[in-house]
């Protein structure tokens, strides 16, 4: 009798397995169910607004464009502003070389203009000492 005791009781067991596999199947099949009809109602929603699909598209269609040409801009901006920066140093080395050619000429009209003063006041020597 024990022996069958021990088979019902490992029968009792399977037959719970089986019940909990199903259930879960059946838990399962229901989640898979419900997703199977929000697809489909997706779907329907999709087909309805064809319109409105369309309408994104050629809205992300003008931002892709928007997105290549802020990029083109960008390019030609950064390429025009690296020319701009090459002028700067070239214009600024210019500026240097000007400044000192000016300082040169500077120093040159000081020497000019003392040599000047200094004939001036011999040729004023001179002429006291003629009179």
């Amino acid at each position: 009798m024990s022996k069958y005791n021990n088979d019902l009781t490992q029968r009792e067991q399977e037959l719970l397995k089986i019940r909990r596999d199903s259930d879960t199947k059946a838990a399962e099949l229901s989640k898979m169910e419900k997703m199977l009809e929000q697809t489909k109602s997706l779907l329907d929603k999709k087909s309805e607004s064809g319109a409105e699909s369309k309408d994104l598209e050629e809205n992300m269609e003008d931002l892709e464009e928007r997105v290549r040409s802020s990029r083109r801009h960008r390019r030609s901006s950064l390429h025009h502003t690296q020319m701009l920066e090459s002028q700067m140093k070239t214009v600024k080395g210019e500026l240097v070389g000007t400044l000192d050619h000016l300082q040169e000429l500077r120093s040159v009209l000081k020497r000019s203009q003392q040599k000047a003063e200094e004939r001036k006041a011999a040729m004023e020597k001179l002429a006291a000492g003629l009179r």
